[in-house]
């Protein structure tokens, strides 16, 4: 069959080999919607697609040329770029290599990877290839029963933070969380780096670096450097406090003191150098080139583009001081992710603090920067149709290139997650789904006009058990929305935990769509009331969700019908409680006595909902409109562990999961 690609996008038969080329490069032609149907991808989108691999494919005769290429190489290697596989497993490679293990020992091989090559990153090496290979485990360990927070570390208040809670504040929401309480994990929003410049980015899900932290969370005065300045320095170090207690945080009120801050305290650092190697060199200089050029290096000027270049060596050089600065941000932000480890360990906690790591980066930030040629630039990251986004979603996030991925071992995603684990007890992956596929959106498309790239779920799964293993961690999955089975099954296969949600845990299939009690949800689960997107547990008794949509122009259908809806949704939600014989006479508690039941290994609520907060942190699709990632709790850490409503909400989970 053949197929015209034309601009409209409109479907004409032209040429098969497209079909073959896209599947060669993981390329979707055609996918099954939301709706369960199948989906056939316009040809001008998989051609666009398909020119972010630098393959050309805008004529028959290229793509016979390129699809020719892509048999030849591949026919010609003796083993893919990167090898995976399971511990205690067996490998047929069918030429003889030698193996480079770990420890530095080597083995001669007959064409078989043997079963006893310990966990780790290894090298095989052919007479033509030298390729990496990632001894992984078959399933993590089982992740012990507990209960915590789900913490949105911005909004957190305390007498000794600055405008907005800091690591010293989940210091203590660990410690006394886990001292008083009995909870026995924290998951955390992403503390993933920002661009140090103006504005400051507020969204944590978008990060300029997911290796590397956010200095922005850093308590000043909980520094070695604050102990060792003079009296004088340490005042003028307090007079640049933000205040307190704005309506909503102000991020950029909060960076100019704290850098200003810091500043004052660098000249009291111990120097030593960059010894983590180039990678925090770079990030440190692209922070440095920032502050001067402006947060996108994609406006840079052309000399600065490239980090390997003469230009950035010379301006590295002449910026040595502000490199130098924030190497010690990064140094200093270890430091207090270390404490809160700790903090948790000393309370008693089983499991500990979970960090999340968002999809991706800022297209102009600092790791596309510096890693290129890892990342397809020129697309973004998002999702198809569905009944809830009926336009789409684009995240204006660049994804990797599953190719370079392969090519470079997979070192960019070990990376990012040692950037995570090197300082965590867990890791929560946001949108798990984008180890096996994402939707790429093309230059200048809509979000409804994009496919699915698969990657190597094989590979990216594997990479992720290794890592977490080596660090002792746990791994949840966020797995909502529309996800295809094989993904939560092999999460679970592989001891790796999904999200289970209680306003999500639906019969669909049945009439008005009755709750799911939590006694028969699926165990290897992390359980919630709500997420950061959704409203907060008073604000859907209450359907603020609905007024603020309304309010905002967001809503797809009469307010009246909405507000219906709403309603129907909370009295089924009664008749749950009923049913499971839990008193209504106050429904936040209920709920938490509900989310108690509940089978999963881990139940987890927040402290906006205990607090009766009705503001959700996030409104999806809105940007200005609503104050996302900017509503403070109404209460101060100091106050929320006093608070009669605290320890109402949570004393059935307390008494659910109690510690040993």
């Amino acid at each position: 069959m053949w197929r015209a690609w034309t601009p409209c996008g409109n479907a004409v038969p032209v040429h098969t080999d497209l079909a073959d080329l896209a599947t060669a490069y993981g390329v979707a032609t055609r996918y099954e919607n939301a709706d369960q149907r199948e989906v056939e991808v316009d040809d001008d989108v998989v051609v666009a697609i398909l020119a972010q691999f630098d393959v050309d494919a805008s004529t028959p005769e290229s793509v016979t040329r390129e699809l020719d290429a892509v048999r030849t190489t591949r026919a010609a290697a003796d083993l893919p770029p990167t090898l995976v596989v399971k511990a205690g497993a067996s490998r047929e490679i069918g030429v003889p290599a030698i193996l480079h293990l770990e420890d530095g020992t080597r083995r001669t091989l007959d064409g078989v990877i043997p079963a006893d090559v310990p966990l780790g990153w290894h090298r095989v090496e052919t007479a033509g290839q030298s390729v990496v290979l990632a001894v992984v485990p078959h399933r993590l360990p089982e992740v012990p029963p507990a209960w915590g927070w789900m913490l949105q570390l911005y909004s957190l208040r305390s007498a000794g933070s600055w405008g907005m809670g800091d690591f010293g504040d989940l210091a203590t929401m660990a410690h006394r969380s886990g001292a008083e309480l009995g909870a026995g994990v924290l998951l955390v929003n992403p503390v993933q780096a920002i661009s140090p410049t103006h504005p400051v980015e507020r969204s944590p899900y978008s990060p300029s670096s997911r290796r590397f932290a956010n200095p922005l969370y850093l308590r000043v005065s909980a520094t070695v450097e604050f102990e060792r300045a003079d009296d004088a320095t340490r005042a003028r170090v307090l007079a640049l406090e933000p205040p307190k207690n704005t309506e909503l945080i102000d991020y950029d009120a909060v960076w100019e003191a704290k850098r200003a801050a810091l500043r004052l305290l660098w000249p009291f650092h111990e120097s030593s150098g960059i010894e983590d190697g180039f990678a925090l060199r770079d990030f440190a200089t692209y922070c440095a080139l920032a502050e001067v050029h402006g947060a996108d290096w994609r406006e840079w000027p052309e000399t600065l583009r490239d980090p390997g270049g003469s230009a950035v060596a010379a301006a590295r050089d002449e910026l040595a001081d502000a490199v130098a600065f924030h190497v010690w941000l990064q140094r200093l932000c270890h430091g207090q992710l270390d404490d809160v480890r700790r903090a948790a360990r000393e309370a008693g906690m089983p499991v500990g603090v979970v960090h999340d790591l968002p999809v991706g980066v800022h297209p102009g930030g600092a790791d596309t920067w510096a890693l290129r040629d890892a990342f397809a630039a020129q697309v973004r990251v998002g999702a198809p149709p569905d009944a809830f986004n009926q336009q789409g979603q684009d995240w204006n996030l660049p994804p990797w290139r599953p190719d370079r991925l392969a090519e470079l071992g997979y070192a960019p995603f070990r990376d990012v997650l040692r950037g995570v684990l090197d300082h965590a007890d867990g890791i929560r992956i946001d949108h798990i789904a984008g180890l096996w596929r994402l939707w790429w959106i093309p230059p200048g498309e809509p979000a409804n006009r994009g496919t699915y790239v698969h990657y190597d779920a094989e590979a990216m799964v594997g990479i992720l058990a290794l890592e977490a293993h080596r660090a002792g961690a746990v791994v949840v999955g966020e797995d909502l929305g529309t996800i295809e089975p094989e993904v939560t099954e092999t999460m679970h296969d592989r001891g790796v935990l999904s999200s289970a949600v209680l306003w999500f845990q639906r019969d669909w299939d049945s009439a008005g769509r009755p709750f799911v009690p939590p006694r028969r949800w699926e165990p290897e689960t992390m359980a919630s009331i709500s997420t950061h997107d959704l409203p907060t547990v008073s604000g859907w008794l209450t359907a603020e969700h609905v007024r603020v949509r309304a309010e905002l122009g967001l809503l797809d259908r009469p307010a009246d019908l909405e507000y219906a809806d709403a309603m129907a949704d909370r009295e089924a939600l009664i008749a749950l409680l009923h049913g499971e014989e839990v008193p209504t006479d106050d429904l936040v508690v209920a709920l938490h006595a509900l989310l108690a039941s509940a089978s999963s290994r881990l139940v987890l609520t927040s402290p906006a909902d205990v607090v009766a907060e009705r503001r959700q942190p996030n409104l999806p699709g809105t940007i200005d409109q609503y104050p996302n990632w900017r509503i403070p709790l109404p209460v101060t850490i100091e106050e929320f562990f006093d608070d009669e409503r605290v320890r109402a909400a949570v004393a059935p989970l307390r008494a659910a999961r109690r510690m040993p």
